[in-house]
């Protein structure tokens, strides 16, 4: 339905205030509506009528929950409680995607996004949600999944771990694409359900330095000898300095190294280069390659890492979180501590300050030798021991070659860590930690896993709280104690 051909027809509704029947002026929601649904317009070749919906809620997407004829409809940028024209854009069996074409009552939690981008840009879903709002969601979310689908309910419900709402991403991997007609090189994130890459120029989660750095950061590399064959570029922003990976899948020639060079020197900016995978990411200056790091002020720790390796966007919830962990685990000094899916150490160093041997157990050999460098650098070598191991196949009789742990911290990918749950409900009642936190950053897996730790491994969900690492995504981090 046209814009004027909706207005018109929002005339006719008398219960609705005239200045909510219209599509929204503003330029992210109208250019959300040309780009993603033009298209079909063309393509189904027919006038459709929109629907009123009433929003229920909102999914794990962010997207406004509705039903329509007992079938359930998500509504893109639609809030609980609110009335919207909506028209379907796809129909499955089980339900309906629709688009908002009016917004006919307003939530009063609905907040005016800043971002110029948001609607196109796939990187944050809850803009036009207040943060508080967002983080009740999130916790919504958790408790629901934690209910359905592994049928138990925590204790205690933990306040939200809250950091900054904006400029706190010091990780983010850019695409990065070459088209002409826009000017030469965008960089930026993916746009929403779609392949292109938002036309940006700045960006609220990321740092302030960074953000200004995406202008002139086209610009150069615009004029790289093959600015077509440059596919992405990744962020990692430590305390000191900041780095650019610049993925290329061309030799750069010694004019592209002397242009990257000059924006280094004039931006701050430290440059990896990586051709394939990973492992071939390698500084552009040698005297770059150590500098990488962020520290622990409460553990007096400095963490160095590289570019690639994986470290948590949000440095501010970071410290927060370690602190919350360590202190739900209630670590003593004559502790032996178990910290799963250890990575760099982000966890066993600190608990190193605290207990009398931490194991830290990682399916990265890359990353644990770089932990156990960690430890020795801070003099914890005795203490903390790391060791590799493909933690999604370990079983029960793995967890007795171990020996026995006081305390457990179980730190997984998105995939959760089923195999781990499953091998402590195996394990004899005194052979079980009595304490164990799990830091999730999937609420569906983690309700999968305190299922199994419940119900088979005769654990309590003791409690259970949102972490907001990602203020205006639908990713929902979080953290529960489990004790027996």
């Amino acid at each position: 339905m046209c814009s004027t051909a909706l207005a018109a027809f929002c005339l006719f509704l008398p219960a609705v205030p005239k200045a909510h029947c219209k599509i929204s002026d503003s330029p992210s929601f109208a250019a959300m509506q040309l780009r993603h649904f033009a298209w079909q317009d063309a393509y189904l070749g027919f006038y459709r009528m929109s629907d009123v919906l009433l929003i229920e809620s909102l999914d794990l997407e962010g997207r406004g929950v509705a039903h329509k004829d007992g079938k359930v409809v998500f509504v893109e940028g639609a809030l609980p409680g609110e009335e919207v024209l909506a028209e379907t854009v796809r129909s499955k069996d089980s339900y309906d995607k629709a688009r908002m074409t009016a917004l006919l009552k307003a939530s009063s939690q609905r907040a005016e996004p800043p971002c110029p981008n948001f609607g196109v840009c796939g990187g944050c879903a809850m803009q036009h949600l207040e943060p508080s709002a967002q983080v009740a969601v999130k916790q919504r979310v958790l408790e629901d999944s934690l209910g359905h689908i592994g049928k138990v309910k925590p204790g205690r419900v933990l306040a939200p771990l809250h950091g900054p709402y904006w400029g706190y991403r010091y990780r983010a991997r850019f695409s990065m694409r070459y088209v002409p007609k826009k000017g030469g090189v965008l960089v930026g994130f993916r746009e929403k359900n779609g392949r292109y890459v938002v036309d940006m120029t700045e960006c609220r989660v990321l740092p302030a330095k960074v953000s200004a750095l995406l202008a002139p950061l086209r610009t150069c590399l615009a004029g790289l000898s093959r600015p077509d064959r440059l596919p992405q570029i990744e962020l990692a922003m430590g305390d000191k300095i900041t780095t650019l990976t610049l993925r290329h899948m061309e030799p750069l020639t010694s004019e592209d190294i002397q242009r990257l060079q000059d924006f280094g020197h004039e931006h701050d900016i430290s440059w990896w280069l990586q051709s394939k995978g990973p492992e071939t990411a390698h500084p552009l200056l040698r005297e770059d390659a150590d500098k990488l790091a962020y520290a622990l002020p409460e553990f007096d720790l400095r963490m160095p890492y590289r570019p690639t390796d994986f470290t948590q966007v949000n440095h501010d919830i970071n410290r927060s979180l370690i602190s919350r962990a360590l202190t739900l685990l209630d670590v003593k000094p004559e502790h032996r501590v178990a910290d799963l899916f250890c990575g760099l150490g982000n966890f066993s160093l600190p608990l190193a300050r605290r207990a009398a041997e931490v194991v830290g157990i990682e399916g990265s050999s890359t990353l644990t030798e770089r932990a156990g460098e960690a430890a020795l650098a801070h003099n914890l070598q005795d203490k903390a021991k790391f060791t590799t191991l493909n933690l999604f196949e370990v079983d029960v009789q793995w967890l007795r070659d171990l020996g026995h742990f006081d305390r457990m911290l179980i730190d997984p990918p998105r995939d959760g860590a089923f195999a781990v749950a499953t091998a402590l409900a195996q394990l004899e009642k005194h052979e079980r930690p009595e304490r164990l936190v799990y830091v999730s950053c999937s609420p569906g897996t983690l309700a999968r896993d305190a299922g199994v730790l419940v119900h088979q491994g005769g654990y309590t969900l003791e409690s259970a709280g949102v972490v907001n690492m990602f203020p205006h995504t639908a990713h929902v981090e979080s953290i529960a104690v489990f004790t027996r």
